[in-house]
C-alpha cells in the first residue's frame, strides 16, 4: 500500500478497512461489522466470543507481511472471520516482527470496539491472540506483551491457546 493511502486512511478513522472472508469474500470494514452482526443474531441467546488475532511472515529485506483477523467463535458452534493483509518494512529482527503483530491487533481490536461502541453494541467478550508462548524464541518476549495487551484493557490468550493468531491468521500468511 502507498504511504499516501496509509495517511488517508487513517486520516478518514479507519486503520484496517480491506477484509477477506472464506465465506463471504471481499469487504469492507463496514460490511465486516454488519456480516459479524448477523452472525451473532442467527443465534442470539448462545455465547460469543470475539477473537483478534496476527501472524506475520518475514521476507527479504527487512520487510514482513502481516495478516490480522476478526473470528467470531460460536462457543461449541463453529464461527466465522475475516481477515486483512499489510506489508511493513524495516523490521530487522523477530523481536520488532511480534511486537509490530501485537501493536497491529491492539490497533484492529481498538478499531472494532469503537464502532461496536458507536452503535451501541459495546458487550463483547473480546480477546487478543498472539503467536507467541513459553516455549522457543518468543518465550523471553511474553511479559512484555502480554503485560502491553492486559495494559491497553485487553485480555490476552498466547500459545497453545492463541488459535486466532497461530491458526486463523497463519493461514494467511
Amino acid at each position: 500500500m502507498l504511504k499516501q493511502e496509509k495517511i488517508l486512511e487513517q486520516a478518514e478513522g479507519l486503520f484496517f478497512d480491506d477484509f477477506r472472508s472464506p465465506t463471504h469474500g471481499q469487504l469492507k470494514f463496514d460490511a465486516v461489522l454488519q456480516k459479524l452482526l448477523a452472525y451473532i443474531e442467527q443465534e442470539p441467546g448462545l455465547k460469543y466470543e470475539l477473537i483478534i488475532g496476527t501472524d506475520s511472515m518475514a521476507n527479504s529485506h527487512a520487510e514482513a507481511e502481516f495478516v490480522s483477523a476478526i473470528v467470531v467463535h460460536r462457543h461449541r458452534r463453529g464461527g466465522i472471520y475475516f481477515w486483512t493483509k499489510r506489508h511493513e518494512a524495516n523490521l530487522h529482527t523477530l523481536r520488532q516482527r511480534i511486537f509490530q503483530e501485537a501493536l497491529l491487533s491492539l490497533r484492529l481490536a481498538e478499531q472494532l470496539i469503537e464502532e461496536l461502541k458507536s452503535r451501541n453494541l459495546g458487550d463483547f467478550n473480546l480477546s487478543i491472540h498472539v503467536d507467541i508462548g513459553p516455549n522457543g524464541e518468543t518465550k523471553q518476549m511474553m511479559h512484555e506483551i502480554v503485560g502491553m495487551i492486559r495494559g491497553n484493557g485487553f485480555d490476552v490468550k498466547t500459545k497453545p491457546d492463541s488459535y486466532g493468531a497461530s491458526s486463523v491468521a497463519d493461514r494467511h500468511t
